[in-house]
């Protein structure tokens, strides 16, 4: 049966007291909506609708890349008023929709596939995800009768024995897109807040004696965030679970509460993570790796057998059997070969580094193209900016540059040479040859004397 999904994702969020879309908070490193419309692909949803409204502009650009379609909900008044304004998008559609709010981003997509393939085998009209707490003050209240739900009851309107009732109201759905069009044109707004509210579809449904039921879940998966308190409550949880599956899945980290991994981060087995890391974005780490204390590593590709040491990665890829660190800095766009050694104090710049080369310290190297088996002496830097523009550096394989070496491009150094310490190259350096870019050692004796500078 065909599934489309809606996004409630149209609110500013004043508790949350930020001037960017409660929606677009990060959780995990990953925004919000961006979290639940990934849920609904792997849930096999691939018709997803956002209903946006403050912040319009900003959602759609950080939600862009999802290949979305929109609503938009100029004037916000109730949930049922949101889903009026995707009518639309739901114009014509014959199957089932899911809705879901784009500030709950902890609902996994299995419960969601649950979610819908109940609503299908009872023949429901409409299907709700409910949670059953202890303390259900201040929530919505199902009342069943058997399996079938009767009616949601707001707190305020419970009487004795309805407040009795631990199962609660999760606001998120599963519809017949017919019987939900049809209907959004019998909501009314009249109550106390001048708004439209979706629960009072279940009503109108129960009305015309249609079926609706409830799938039970934990309530920790339907928790909303409308407070930075909240948000960092979503954080703790989603960081444990994507901790526990690395553990369960062959990865050590050594304490889960200090380490830091994004959604999107796959590590391979017998990876060893200490304390203080922070690996984001889409990073993938090899297997029988070691990142040891205080790295960051986003949107980086990691070989196997890697050594990652209090070091910076940024959008760049390391080969396998290399060592980083301790306090290296690859920016983006780098490319480090395989049994590399990238050391203390060293920057890599939109570079590629060959294979079994070593810069080993105090080195920088930015726009270059470095070949294999090269050494860097100490202090060596890449000059690749002339105040205006970048140049680029080649330095082919198996060459030695001396320590305190300048390199300024563009420039090319060939195959098998040597750069003398202390030189500041400016011209191509031919295979095999030895450069020396330094002026003559001249000592004038007794100079000290007479310059009456002796202590």
């Amino acid at each position: 049966m065909y599934s489309c999904a809606l996004i409630l994702a149209a609110g500013q969020g004043k508790r949350i007291k930020s001037n960017l879309p409660k929606v677009l908070h990060k959780v995990c490193g990953k925004e919000m909506v961006n979290h639940v419309i990934d849920t609904m692909r792997m849930a096999k949803i691939q018709d997803v609708n956002v209903i946006i409204g403050k912040g319009a502009e900003l959602v759609q650009e950080m939600t862009q890349e999802k290949k979305v379609s929109y609503s938009i909900q100029s004037e916000q008044l109730g949930t049922g008023h949101a889903i009026i304004c995707a009518k639309e998008f739901l114009k014509d559609k014959d199957g089932v929709v899911a809705i879901f709010t784009g500030d709950a981003p902890l609902v996994k997509s299995e419960t969601v596939e649950s979610l819908i393939k109940k609503h299908i085998t009872e023949g429901n009209s409409a299907t709700l995800l409910t949670s059953i707490i202890d303390n259900p003050n201040g929530y919505g209240r199902i009342i069943r009768s058997g399996d079938s739900v009767e009616k949601i009851v707001e707190h305020k309107d419970c009487n004795v024995s309805e407040l009795e009732t631990k199962e609660i109201n999760a606001g998120m759905y599963c519809f017949n897109i017919k019987s939900l069009v049809d209907a959004l044109d019998k909501l009314s707004n009249n109550n106390a807040q001048g708004e439209y509210y979706l629960t009072d579809v279940i009503g109108i449904l129960k009305n015309q004696q249609e079926k609706v039921g409830a799938l039970v879940t934990e309530f920790e998966e339907t928790l909303g965030v409308n407070s930075r308190v909240e948000l960092a409550k979503a954080e703790e949880i989603m960081k444990e679970r994507i901790n526990n599956k690395h553990l369960e899945n062959g990865v050590t980290i050594i304490d889960p509460r200090s380490t830091y991994i994004g959604i999107d981060v796959t590590i391979g087995q017998d990876t060893i993570i200490y304390p203080g890391n922070v690996i984001e974005g889409n990073t993938e780490i090899g297997t029988d790796c070691m990142l040891y204390p205080n790295s960051r590593i986003s949107n980086s590709k990691i070989g196997d057998n890697v050594e990652i040491q209090s070091s910076v990665i940024l959008d760049s890829k390391v080969g396998g059997n290399t060592t980083v660190g301790p306090f290296a800095y690859i920016r983006p766009e780098s490319v480090i070969g395989e049994k590399v050694r990238i050391g203390d104090f060293v920057e890599i710049k939109k570079s590629t580094i060959g294979n079994n080369t070593k810069v080993s310290h105090l080195t920088y190297i930015g726009d270059a193209e470095v070949g294999e088996s090269c050494n860097f002496g100490c202090g060596t830097v890449v000059v690749n900016y002339d105040g205006k523009n970048k140049h680029k550096t080649k330095i082919g394989n198996n060459s030695f540059i001396g320590c305190n070496t300048n390199l300024v491009s563009p420039v090319e150094v060939k195959d098998n040479t040597y750069i003398a310490a202390g030189s500041t190259i400016t011209k191509e350096v031919p295979e095999g040859s030895l450069a020396i870019a330094r002026a003559k050692q001249t000592n004038i004796e007794g100079w000290v004397n007479k310059k009456a500078l002796k202590k």
